[in-house]
């Protein structure tokens, strides 16, 4: 024999009935089977309401009886669509109607009589809620019989016998499993439908089992019979490693043992309610969890012995929403024996169930985890049963904290694998979870914190990935400044996206994207095949709204990219920081601005566990930041750094010569993009200026710009253009001024590079001219050079060299910080 149990969900439409109805059919041909019923999705809650609504002396509950009346009678007439032709199904249609019709006026009988008292009553309570599932089994009993199923009704009031405590009756177990045996000893019907949720006390009155009461009522009835297998249908495909609405990662356990299903149940798992369990556990009946929309995937099976291979201990993650943490503390309790006996008396009498505990080693604190909605009635009892020592102020009044979650990783076999917490923690802890209590027991099947509430799709994603996924790391971006170097990293993710995940497991995912016009932020992940449709069809822009948007998204590895010249955009990267969101930044305005803000945003960097890389504010894509990284970092010290830092400079110094014009080459560069679109920022030597600032206070040296010395080789005209086409003017009149810079160097047989210079704490940038044999004076097109004179390189210089302008080197250079902080 089976049980099988059918939600809500399962009964909540013609539709889904008709599913349970052919899946009754195929499995009542191997044997017989007993099948219990939940309320049609909705109801019961459609039921309290109209309930609540009269008993406040409110006119409206009549309208939810209505709505609880149409239901029923769509249901019905989806059920019977096809029986205009057919007088008999038609005959069978309408007494079921007027079965039902009498059920329903019962209950607005019942619904006008709680309007006219002005009470709702425990016991009137369950009398209430009783119809929700009388109604449903009754519709799919006649349905079954209308398709000639070989079905009976049993009504469950006449075989559970329960206790009288209202809305959570205990099952007087020895009379219960007495009146199932004897009904089934006399039944020979196929199929047997039962009401759940609902049973009679030992006076005859009607009682309900409780949250997850159908659950119990067919788990009570395997129990009595001995059954094979109790099988729960619900519109899931069996209990999931976590939440699938907040991770799209989620996948079904495919076995579970008792203690393990307990476990997730009582932590969230909605699936299947911990007292569900507890007769069956004692028979060793396998329970089996199916999705009556796919009743052909696997499901999950709990059962005594599970097999867990060594490479998964971890069988599941939880999290029960809307808690309370209460702590009780003072030097007072202290050695003291009774206050933990006398804590818990109290709420035990309150009837508030505590859902956590956890105790300092030095009895100093209690912390206790409480259902929100108990959490002033708790601190009220408890502030008044130690008044006495409050007053005397050997304990604090109880201190309240709310909008909490509890996340619970849990497997049978985590005893036995080591560092199953570290991983949990350190995971919560890279992505700024800020854990206010753990509870772990000594069997180490569940560990247990407690979180914000807004912290836990991001705390649930996490641990997924860590303890779930083929170690693949999602790394979510918010990307400002979409211009020619943002459109080369865009689509240069886009290409590599597929093999940096099949390579180095690491999924990225452009979530937010920004210009200086509109901005477009999608949770899911922005489509990279019309990302600019999407991006023009956006919100209006605002640095703070997209801020924003990261914080309250509160994604797990979340990168905020900046690919802008903006100072404004270079003074939020703090905040971003603070909800420990990487920075990456090309613009070099952080980094070469105030030295109190560069060491602010690397000590938030240390503080919130968030990367901070520029290494594109110098070289581009050349690996020069990282290079003087791994320098500083093995113990060398930097001696002399000399450089040509501008990719724009040389180019233009390449290409100018006795045949040329300045402007003409300057014109040259703006237009192929090696210059900002005012040139002066490129030839004024701000640029590399701030670039090899930059080097300096990475070598471990404070130094501001201003004490930067800055030989300018432009003149006065250019640099006091008042604009820039101004600017290019200049140029023109001043052009032998630009030749006799070029003759001078032609003369001596060296080049123009414009070098920056690190030497003895001191810093200056300037035009020099380059002499034959020196590594700077065959440096062609946009190519860059750095030369670090270290204690490990003295003599001859360690050197970086290659292209140091140009959207894509720039976009790769993002490309790897972003990897490293992906890999980090």
């Amino acid at each position: 024999m089976k049980v099988l149990k059918f939600g809500g969900t399962s009964v909540g439409s013609a539709e889904n009935i008709n599913k349970v109805i052919t899946i009754l059919d195929q499995q009542s041909k191997n044997t017989n089977i007993a099948v219990v019923v939940s309320a049609v999705g909705g109801i019961t809650d459609k039921l309290l309401e109209a309930a609540n609504l009269a008993c406040n002396k409110n006119e409206a509950y009549k309208q939810k009886y209505d709505v609880i009346w149409s239901i029923h009678n769509k249901v019905i007439e989806g059920l019977f669509e096809n029986s205009a032709n057919d007088n008999e199904i038609k005959k069978q249609r309408d007494s079921l109607s007027d079965i039902i019709s009498e059920k329903l006026n019962d209950l607005k009988s019942l619904l006008n009589g709680i309007y006219l008292i002005n009470e709702l009553s425990p016991k009137t309570k369950d009398k209430l809620l009783s119809f929700g599932e009388a109604l449903s089994s009754t519709i799919i009993y006649h349905t079954l019989k209308s398709r000639s199923l070989d079905a009976a009704l049993k009504n469950s009031q006449e075989v559970i016998v329960t206790d009288s405590n209202f809305n959570n009756a205990i099952v007087n177990f020895e009379v219960t499993n007495s009146n199932i045996q004897n009904f089934f000893s006399t039944n020979s019907n196929s199929i047997v439908l039962f009401p759940g949720f609902v049973s009679k006390s030992t006076h005859g009155e009607i009682t309900t089992l409780g949250r997850g009461g159908s659950d119990y009522t067919a788990a009570i009835i395997a129990a009595a019979m001995d059954a094979n297998e109790l099988q729960i249908w619900t519109d899931v495909s069996g209990m999931y490693t976590t939440n699938p609405k907040l991770v799209k990662q989620a996948s079904p356990i495919i076995e579970l043992s008792y203690q393990e299903a307990v476990e997730l149940s009582h932590f969230g798992a909605k699936v299947l309610y911990p007292p569900t369990v507890m007769p069956v556990l004692k028979k060793q009946i396998p329970i089996v969890i199916k999705n009556t929309m796919e009743p052909e995937a696997i499901g999950t099976t709990i059962t005594k012995n599970t097999v867990n291979t060594d490479n998964s201990p971890v069988k599941g993650i939880s999290n029960i929403e809307n808690i309370a943490l209460l702590t009780l503390q003072g030097n007072g309790m202290v050695g003291v024996p009774g206050f933990s006996k006398r804590l818990f008396e109290t709420l035990a009498q309150e009837k508030i169930n505590i859902i956590l505990i956890t105790q300092s080693s030095s009895e100093h604190s209690i912390c206790f985890g409480i259902s929100a909605n108990d959490a002033q009635r708790a601190k009220e009892v408890i502030d008044t049963v130690f008044e006495y020592e409050i007053a005397l102020q050997k304990i604090d009044p109880i201190v309240v904290e709310t909008d909490l979650s509890i996340i619970a990783v849990i497997g049978d076999k985590m005893k036995s694998h080591q560092g199953i917490s570290g991983k949990m923690f350190s995971t919560l802890g890279k992505n700024n979870v800020n854990i206010r209590a753990i509870a772990q027991g000594a069997s180490e099947r569940n560990i247990s914190a407690i979180i914000h509430k807004n912290d836990v799709k991001k705390a649930l994603n996490s641990l997924h990935e860590q303890f779930f996924e083929i170690k693949t790391k999602q790394i979510n971006l918010f990307i400002t400044g979409v211009g020619n170097v943002g459109e080369r990293l865009i689509e240069q993710i886009k290409q590599q996206k597929a093999y940096v995940k099949e390579n180095f497991k690491i999924n990225l995912r452009i979530t937010g994207l920004s210009n200086s016009r509109k901005m477009v932020v999608n949770d899911e992940g922005i489509d990279l095949k019309n990302w600019k449709e999407q991006l023009e069809a956006g919100e209006t822009a605002s640095l703070e709204g997209f801020f924003q948007h990261a914080k309250s998204l509160n994604l797990r590895n979340s990168v905020f990219v900046d690919i802008t010249a903006n100072e404004a955009v270079s003074k939020i990267y703090g905040e971003y920081l603070k909800q420990s969101i990487s920075v990456v930044a090309c613009n070099k305005i952080a980094c070469s601005g105030n030295i109190e803000y560069y060491n602010e945003l690397k000590t938030l960097s240390r503080k919130y566990n968030a990367s901070f890389l520029f290494e594109t504010n110098v070289g581009a894509g050349l690996p020069v930041i990282d290079t003087l990284s791994h320098l500083i970092t093995s113990g060398d010290k930097i001696n002399t750094i000399q450089a040509v830092l501008s990719g724009s400079l040389n180019f233009i110094f390449n290409n100018f010569n006795a045949e040329t014009t300045f402007y003409d080459v300057v014109k040259q560069a703006q237009e192929e993009g090696y210059t900002e679109p005012d040139p002066r920022i490129d030839l004024s030597g701000i640029d590399v200026a701030r670039k090899v600032l930059i080097l300096a206070r990475e070598s471990g040296h404070a130094i501001e710009l201003a004490d930067l010395e800055s030989d300018n080789f432009l003149t006065d005209a250019a640099m006091n253009a008042s604009s820039v086409d101004d600017f290019f003017e200049t140029l023109k009149t001043d052009e032998a001024y630009y030749q006799g810079l070029f003759k001078s160097a032609e003369d001596k047989n060296c080049q123009l590079k414009f070098v920056a210079e690190f030497n003895d704490g001191k810093a200056k940038v300037g035009l020099k001219e380059i002499p034959e044999g020196h590594p700077f004076f065959n440096l062609k097109g946009k190519d860059n050079i750095v030369m670090f004179y270290t204690q490990r390189y003295p003599e001859q210089p360690m050197i970086i060299k290659g292209a140091g302008a140009g959207a894509d080197v720039t976009a790769s250079g993002l490309f790897a910080d972003i990897i490293r902080i992906a890999n980090n």
